[in-house]
């Protein structure tokens, strides 16, 4: 788990658990472009591991319902639920859910679709360089 830089750092952290590494790094590139800091789990054994460490600080699980591991997506939330209710999970259905999903905590941000259209992609990077100023 590396840090990286975000953009304008707030308060909120947020653990993704998802088996798909291209969902997980894109919605991590996302999150943390709206500021949050993201530490990521391939599955559930790791999601556990990240929860357990005590200098690991997250607000928000974006979890796919489909996530790999001892536990289910569905069995993770529930043990988050009854064991860390101060955390608030969000269970995704499949890619293009996590994606919205993660797009809401990052309000206002748009909602790709997959396949990606890479052009709106790139629309979407230049806008956002558009709008921070250099210091």
């Amino acid at each position: 788990m590396t840090a990286e830089p975000v953009a304008e750092p707030i308060s909120s952290s947020v653990l993704i658990v998802d088996s798909d590494i291209i969902s997980r790094h894109l919605n991590r590139k996302l999150l943390r472009n709206c500021g949050y800091a993201v530490v990521e789990a391939a599955n559930t054994d790791e999601a556990f591991i990240a929860l357990a460490e005590a200098t690991l600080f997250v607000d928000v699980i974006l979890c796919d319902i489909s996530a790999l591991g001892s536990r289910s997506g569905s069995e993770f939330a529930d043990w988050v639920r009854t064991n860390r209710p101060e955390l608030e999970v969000r269970l995704a259905g499949g890619v293009e859910i996590a994606a919205q999903t993660a797009a809401e905590l990052c309000k206002p941000a748009p909602h790709l679709k997959r396949p990606h259209e890479f052009l709106a992609v790139v629309d979407y990077i230049k806008q956002l360089r558009a709008s921070r100023a250099p210091c």
